[in-house]
């Protein structure tokens, strides 16, 4: 049986920060993904916005590695000469109750370390961005965006410059845990050990778990679907910066966001589904998506928006619930020795990509075994 120090599952951003990390310690490293190529899932169905650390709760993961991640994935987009642009957000308060909620907004920021936020009156909004409507606007000049795809690039280069390597085309049927490695159970009937395996698969990250024998099944959280439909805009936009309404229940609302070239995009909205494989959008949505966006931007014309792309959130908490924070369960949680469970990484795991990285790195250093 081939044996291997370190095997991470699951080629999106977060499996190849993890997996780079750990090749940057010296460790050998093959990364499993089941698709014939990294990044095809949430990874690269998603904003690709680089959020400041507001929403979360104090001292939440979510909280503590957007803040470090979004510092990390700066300064690493300009060493690697990553496209990105720092254009900055407007959460806004498009009636006169959800000012308050601003203020809100404004010291939860701060209480996790993001203090650049800015107050505007709707008069000083109107002035940055002349076609908003608006009570009032929270400005966050530290979220930006970037090109999801160059840095899932970046990261495989310096992985494959370490050592490392990624197997596409490697779905794992399961896995047999023993006391000081991991058997891997490939569905082409390859079997391989492992000393420590990191299971980064996102949406599949609990359907994998559970398939780990002698993983107490107690440890395994329900995976839950939230879909996110995305609708275009036709037209150039007269924004440049992100516009972001003061957030919903399970999503951050219906929000305008821009890519690089200055194409704006409207969504997600939020749509339980049974499972991760439907990514189709279905254009009737779009009649929702006029009447949020119409509330902060009232120019907005019919026709206008057309069916774009759909990401799937993997949530692990379900509708009508709290959003759960990001769970990263090691041996101390769970008690297998070498192996790291990644569940729950939505939004904002695309920012806390690298901190994230950094974090399971660590906790495998200071692992007992």
């Amino acid at each position: 049986m081939d044996q291997v120090d370190c095997v991470v599952v699951g080629a999106g951003v977060v499996g190849l920060a993890v997996a780079r990390a750990l090749a940057l310690q010296g460790r050998e490293v093959l990364v499993l993904e089941a698709a014939n190529a990294f990044g095809t899932g949430t990874s690269s169905r998603n904003s690709e916005v680089i959020h400041a650390g507001i929403y979360y709760a104090p001292g939440s993961l979510k909280a503590v590695l957007c803040v470090q991640g979004r510092a990390l994935l700066y300064d690493y987009c300009q060493a690697r000469g990553i496209s990105h642009r720092r254009c900055g957000k407007l959460i806004v308060a498009t009636t006169s109750a959800q000012v308050a909620q601003l203020q809100g907004i404004a010291e939860q920021a701060r209480r996790n370390g993001v203090a650049d936020l800015v107050m505007l009156s709707a008069e000083e909004a109107r002035q940055i961005e002349p076609q908003l409507v608006c009570e009032a606007a929270l400005l966050s000049p530290s979220t930006g965006i970037l090109d999801s795809h160059g840095l899932m690039l970046a990261l495989l280069g310096d992985l494959e410059n370490a050592g490392g390597v990624l197997a596409p085309n490697s779905p794992l049927e399961g896995a047999l845990v023993g006391p000081s490695a991991i058997e891997l159970h490939a569905a082409d009937g390859t079997r391989l050990q492992a000393r420590t395996v990191v299971n980064a698969a996102g949406l599949q990250a609990p359907a994998l778990a559970a398939r780990f024998a002698g993983l107490d099944p107690q440890f395994v959280p329900q995976a839950f679907y939230a879909k996110g439909n995305y609708f275009t805009l036709a037209t150039r936009a007269p924004f440049s910066h992100l516009i972001y309404p003061v957030p919903q229940a399970a999503g951050l609302g219906v929000h305008l966001t821009l890519d690089l070239g200055g194409q704006a995009k409207f969504g997600p909205d939020v749509q339980w589904v049974d499972g991760s494989d439907d990514l189709t959008v279905d254009p009737a949505r779009g009649d929702g998506f006029y009447a949020e966006v119409r509330k902060y931007w009232p120019g907005l014309q019919d026709g206008a928006l057309l069916p774009g792309y759909a990401g799937i959130r993997p949530k692990i908490s379900g509708p009508g619930e709290p959003a759960r924070d990001f769970m990263i369960q090691t041996q101390r949680d769970h008690g297998v020795p070498g192996l790291v469970n990644l569940f729950g990484i939505e939004s904002p795991g695309l920012t806390s990509c690298l901190a994230i990285a950094d974090m399971v790195a660590k906790q495998l250093e200071s692992d007992p075994n």
